[in-house]
């Protein structure tokens, strides 16, 4: 049918942040999450017909139905980043598996779905900046090699959530189109863009063997239009789920700032109206090289990137600072789910950390809505006309 949606699987689906950037127009076959409280959290929100709490490595082919046009999956960043020292995704036959490590089987499944002939026609895999160079380029060389071996071409971009939501939120996405895909020419470029290509990128990409250079396409995605929402319009003034500090708490927050960032709170004393920022709590050294908590400030506007909680550096404190007047507090659930850009309606865990998990593992839904309207569905949709045309 001409008008029939595309379809798709949501692997590592936490909250069903993908699903809600490509809903409407696109329809859930499957979805899949081994977390209990993420996977209640998708049925709260979506039902729970679709959802299946379950390990990845455990699942079979046969659990997931027809055939899908695009699989999307936000695989485990913990072992990709800083926080988790950067152990990489291991080997596809490791002996310890790492958190982000189940790629692995992840990709087995889908090796499984080409033999059987139901390759997705599009995989989009999520994860963060680190992947670039966790273990010196190793692990982007091998999701570069596992795509283009499968039978994919692969483009990846990194698009920072800031673009969509007052959040500063740097994710790489790892595009692949099976190999036998049409893909339209003006939605490839001829080389790398500043915007959606930064050198980390490219180096990365020049390190590849020559298989996966010979499969690579750099995306051509238009500009994103200027955000418009700054963080100050997400704030509730009335959270119910955080409390407001104390005189006594927020001094204490801001003698922990070194003389820079006290002085942007005194700064912003001064301005003829209210100012928003967000707090972070650090571990930096003095000048004697001792290291010392530290509270840094910012009012650009934006928030730091959601991170799920795990001690004082992941949780973000709001301050607000009307004239002599300064007051902070945890950044609540919904606020939370605001910078990731998630409607009022959707439905968060009734726990705080469990709400604070969601949303810190999720991936913004403005940025999932902006490369399926860009990409993925002028793809399909054009490979569905091809094929409608040759039946014809």
């Amino acid at each position: 049918m001409a008008n029939a949606q595309p379809t798709y699987f949501e692997f590592f689906a936490g909250g069903g942040m993908a699903r809600a950037g490509l809903a409407p127009s696109w329809r859930c076959l499957f979805a899949n999450d081994f977390d209990e409280m993420k996977v209640r959290t998708y049925s709260a929100n979506w039902g729970s017909g679709d959802v299946l709490c379950e390990d990845v490595a455990k699942l079979r082919p046969s659990q997931l139905p027809e055939s899908a046009d695009l699989v999307w999956a936000s695989f485990p960043c913990q072992d990709l980043s800083l926080a988790g020292d950067y152990r990489g995704l291991g080997g596809e036959d490791a002996a310890v598996m790492t958190r982000s490590g189940t790629f692995w089987p992840f990709w087995s499944l889908m090796r499984s779905l080409r033999k059987e002939g139901r390759a997705p026609k599009a995989i989009v895999l999520e994860n963060v900046i680190g992947v670039l160079t966790s273990r010196k380029g190793q692990d982007f060389s091998a999701i570069c090699s596992a795509l283009s071996s499968g039978g994919y071409r692969v483009g990846v971009v990194v698009v920072d959530a800031a673009h969509f939501v007052p959040q500063s939120r740097q994710r790489v996405f790892f595009i692949a189109v099976d190999a036998a895909t049409h893909v339209p020419p003006q939605m490839l470029a001829s080389a790398p863009s500043r915007t959606w290509h930064p050198p980390r990128l490219v180096a990365a990409q020049a390190s590849l063997n020559a298989s996966s250079k010979g499969n690579w396409l750099w995306w051509n995605l238009p500009k994103p239009t200027e955000r418009r929402v700054e963080l100050a319009a997400i704030i509730e003034d009335q959270p119910t789920d955080v409390r407001w500090h104390s005189a006594a708490e927020t001094e204490s927050l801001l003698a922990m700032m070194a003389p820079l960032h006290r002085d942007k709170v005194e700064a912003a004393k001064l301005a003829c109206h209210r100012v928003v920022g967000c707090i972070y709590k650090r571990t930096r050294a003095d000048g004697a090289g001792i290291k010392r908590q530290r509270a840094e400030v910012r009012f650009d506007g934006v928030a730091g990137c959601l991170r799920t909680p795990g001690g004082g550096s992941s949780k973000q404190t709001i301050i607000v600072v009307e004239g002599h007047a300064v007051r902070s507090r945890l950044l609540s659930p919904r606020e939370a789910a605001r910078l990731m850009g998630l409607n009022d309606d959707y439905v968060l865990p009734e726990r705080l950390s469990d709400s604070y998990h969601v949303t810190g593992d999720g991936v913004c839904v403005p940025v999932v809505r902006f490369i399926a309207a860009n990409l993925l569905e002028p793809i399909v949709a054009k490979q569905d006309r091809r094929c409608m045309s040759k039946a014809g």
